[in-house]
């Protein structure tokens, strides 16, 4: 399994993504400050491995603080969960994650814990959902690998794989599964410019694994499709509405889009916690806005014009109706998903 992140005595130690795929290398965050900096950089991305990073971050947090009881650490704790809700603002799981801390550590307090079993507590929490993450992402694979073809094309945009959670993965989970399945599965990734998380980190997860894979630049995908390629479509999420919208990585929409107009499913797969009940629609999803640099250089060169205008989200909403599935560890959603996803959140 690819050790995405791992928790160690000095700190949390992170495979660096940035640096991915043509040198392996990690970076140790020592305390809360660090790790913040790691989500905000990209050396750790994706929804599920922000939030467990996050929740380790709120316990280094506790673990370097000089307070000496509870009461005084509790300030310092509500700024150490700022810090880190602050690094990115479109993925829930982030949210999702330190709200759970926060409920652990509220608890904790009225109980009158020692600053040292606030600490136990809290690392605790963080290891429980590290293990909560692959469980899910295996468990959601085997459904989401039940509706892949027997054999065929499958393409999947942005990286959604292990490097993307604590380990197995949610959309490149379901491919993993339906080729355990014995499915003759191929597939193909989208580049996805600017930042190349499929040209870089799927693939080279896919080829470790030895599952055929074939990298395609983002406007390749239309082509592909009419050609009889592809079969399917699997991504994963940043953030799930309460009315199905799914926020993903810019350019999922264009090729949501693609699949509907060339009767190619398009199947969501993603962990309960991506799921935001209290956001109604994809219109309240908040869009990362990420720095001009990512656009205009690559690999340290510059590739345009001194002094051109720069549009750089790093997200985008797909509407509802252009998903056939949604694959969550709780089972398989389908429209009308108001309905769906209402009744599996009251199931718990």
């Amino acid at each position: 399994m690819i050790p995405t992140l791992a928790w160690t005595p000095e700190g949390v130690r992170f495979i660096d993504q940035t640096r991915l795929p043509l040198e392996e290398s990690y970076v140790l965050a020592a305390n809360y400050e660090q790790v913040a900096d790691v989500i905000v950089t990209m050396v750790v991305r994706g929804a599920p491995a922000i939030g467990v990073s996050a929740a380790y971050g709120v316990a280094l947090g506790a673990l370097r603080t000089k307070a000496k009881t509870t009461e005084e650490f509790a300030p310092e704790f509500e700024r150490v969960c700022a810090r880190l809700a602050g690094t990115r603002p479109t993925a829930v799981n982030l949210f999702w994650a330190i709200d759970r801390m926060k409920r652990v550590f509220a608890n904790l307090q009225v109980a009158g814990a020692t600053l040292a079993q606030v600490l136990e507590k809290l690392l605790a929490e963080a290891h429980a959902m590290y293990e909560e993450d692959i469980a899910a992402c295996k468990t959601m694979g085997a459904y989401g690998g039940a509706l892949l073809p027997q054999e065929g094309g499958v393409l999947t945009h942005c990286n959604a794989g292990a490097l993307a959670t604590c380990g197995y993965g949610t959309a490149l989970g379901v491919i993993r599964s339906a080729v355990e399945q014995g499915k003759k599965i191929h597939v193909f990734a989208d580049e996805t410019r600017p930042f190349l998380q499929g040209a870089r980190l799927t693939a080279w997860e896919l080829m470790a694994d030895g599952i055929g894979t074939t990298v395609i630049c983002d406007n390749m995908a239309a082509s592909l499709m009419k050609a009889g390629r592809i079969q399917a479509v699997v991504v994963g999420s940043d953030r799930i509405a309460a009315n199905g919208d799914v926020a993903n990585k810019i350019g999922t929409y264009n090729v949501a889009i693609l699949a509907k107009e060339h009767g190619i499913p398009f199947y969501v797969a993603a962990p309960w916690s991506t799921v935001d009940m209290a956001t109604a629609t994809g219109e309240e999803i908040p869009i990362e806005e990420r720095p001009h640099v990512e656009v205009t250089h690559h690999g340290g060169k510059q590739m345009t014009p001194n002094g051109v205008g720069i549009c750089n989200p790093a997200f985008d909403v797909t509407p509802a109706k252009y998903v056939t599935a949604i694959v969550t560890e709780r089972g398989v959603l389908r429209a009308p998903y108001a309905d769906s996803l209402k009744q599996m959140d009251l199931a718990g």
